[in-house]
């Protein structure tokens, strides 16, 4: 997600970082990168310069402050700005005085309109809502049925009056039916065009005159570049669009469209979606997708997603296991899972702050594919096996490996593995003490099979961050006390 942009940035600052002086031309150079950066990520022209003047005054005419070094205080600068090109703050559904709220999604064909109407109503009701997806794209062959599947696939009801129904009297329609159903979240999945005409648009506007809605959410891939921006500012032109859906972000490594929608049109993105599973659209927060592209990390998101998908009875259970030093198998086994359901584990590693800059990382097998194979391994073994891995020899490993599909290597890696972890957890409970980001590491490594991972030691530390950086809780004491060890 925003490779490109971030690695460019990330490749400008870096010169900057831990110098304790900045000259005027290492500034110009600076900014000149910066907007070369921008200008590849697709960003509209009068957005890179008005960016690009704004750092710039800020970096040369703003007092230090005495936790940073001049380095670190641009890349506090940066950060801030790129937070306020995106909007600031979260911007929110705007929920109806009285229910239902309705939600009408615009946009053109093939931008991910009626998978981003499912992955919104499984976000709705993950908050205790009661969605109501309404199929009013009659055009589009096939665009009913597939919505009456995705509404099965995530237990959330359909409404739909057939093809040969008026789109404007479906959309009417539906109001009665969500109070019929005790639905408080009405959503509108409406038809799009490969291009912007006018019966397009009156239709719509006929629509939003019907139903009045709450919010009109303008659904735009993000892969599209500065075409989304022009699409958005003449949509939000007709029907006055309160907010911007950007979908495929996981898959746009440029990044124009997410930095530019904004700026351009006033429209604030409120969702964006990533990767293909059927799964609730992630709120857009600007300042945490500024820590991200900077390299910073993105620790509240992961902690978000670990609240949502971790269980908490089940970690309890594991970490009183072990506790007391009986840890298995069966253990190794739930852990790996849970890792999993944090989503691909190359993104979860960038959320950790420092991560992108550790070298090795990109040379690192981190597919999916692997945590697979090494459930399908345990899963062959017997109770008993599970439960005492001493047991284990060569028939039995040879056994497993013809049951799982896999072969004696890899049985006996992940054998290694597990021995690996259950020596670290007895020594992380004995030491009582919080795992350093090497130790954290080499968890990762045995739990994941990822293989070795040069250039440990060059990871950098959390001073090397803005002092309000959205990664790094504590800001100036931290850095402060991090100096004073030093000193030691």
């Amino acid at each position: 997600m925003l490779e490109s942009l971030s690695n460019s940035l990330q490749s400008a600052l870096n010169r900057l970082r831990g110098k304790g002086r900045l000259t005027e031309a290492d500034v110009q150079e600076a900014m000149r990168e910066i907007r070369l950066a921008l200008l590849a990520a697709d960003v509209n022209v009068k957005v890179v310069r008005d960016f690009v003047n704004r750092v710039r005054e800020r970096a040369v005419g703003q007092d230090l402050q005495k936790s940073l070094t001049p380095g670190q205080q641009v890349v506090k600068i940066v950060y801030e700005e790129l937070t306020e090109l995106m909007g600031g703050a979260q911007a929110r559904i705007q929920m109806a005085p009285k229910p239902p709220t309705v939600v009408m999604l615009v946009g053109l064909q093939g931008a991910g309109k009626t998978t981003a109407i499912a992955k919104l109503g499984l976000a709705f009701r993950q908050h205790q809502h009661r969605p109501l997806l309404v199929a009013a794209d009659v055009y589009r062959p096939a665009a009913i049925d597939q919505l009456k599947v995705l509404g099965k696939q995530i237990d959330i009801p359909v409404f739909d009056q057939g093809a040969d129904a008026n789109p404007v009297a479906i959309a009417k329609a539906s109001l009665a039916e969500a109070e019929k159903a005790g639905a408080d979240i009405v959503l509108i999945d409406t038809a799009g065009r490969l291009h912007i005409d006018d019966q397009l648009m009156e239709e719509l506007e006929g629509m939003k005159a019907a139903v009045q809605p709450t919010e009109i959410l303008l659904v735009v891939d993000a892969m599209t570049g500065q075409d989304a921006v022009h699409v958005a500012e003449t949509f939000h032109q007709r029907l006055g669009v309160t907010g911007v859906i950007l979908t495929k972000l996981d898959g746009d490594a440029r990044g124009g469209a997410a930095l530019t929608v904004r700026a351009v049109t006033g429209c604030p993105i409120k969702y964006v979606g990533l990767g293909e599973k059927i799964e609730p659209l992630e709120p857009f927060h600007p300042d945490r997708l500024a820590s991200r592209i900077l390299g910073m990390g993105d620790v509240l998101s992961l902690i978000e997603r670990a609240q949502e998908r971790i269980d908490l009875e089940k970690a309890k259970e594991m970490e009183a296991r072990m506790r007391t030093s009986s840890f298995t198998l069966n253990d190794f086994q739930e852990m790996f899972r849970q890792v999993r359901n944090l989503g691909p584990l190359d993104q979860v590693l960038k959320m950790i702050p420092g991560m992108n800059r550790m070298k090795g990382l990109e040379n690192i097998d981190l597919n999916d594919r692997r945590f697979l194979r090494m459930d399908a391994i345990i899963s062959s073994m017997t109770p008993a096996e599970r439960e005492d891995p001493s047991v284990m020899n060569a028939s039995r490993r040879r056994r497993i490996a013809n049951g799982s599909g896999t072969t004696v290597r890899e049985v006996n890696q992940l054998l290694n593995q597990f021995e690996q972890t259950r020596e670290m957890m007895k020594r992380f409970t004995g030491m009582g003490k919080r795992m350093s980001r090497r130790s954290a590491m080499s968890a990762l490594k045995a739990m994941g099979g990822l293989g070795g991972m040069p250039g440990l030691k060059d990871m950098p530390s959390l001073s090397d961050m803005p002092a309000n950086s959205v990664a790094g809780s504590g800001g100036e004491p931290r850095q402060r006390q991090h100096r004073k060890k030093k000193r030691k």
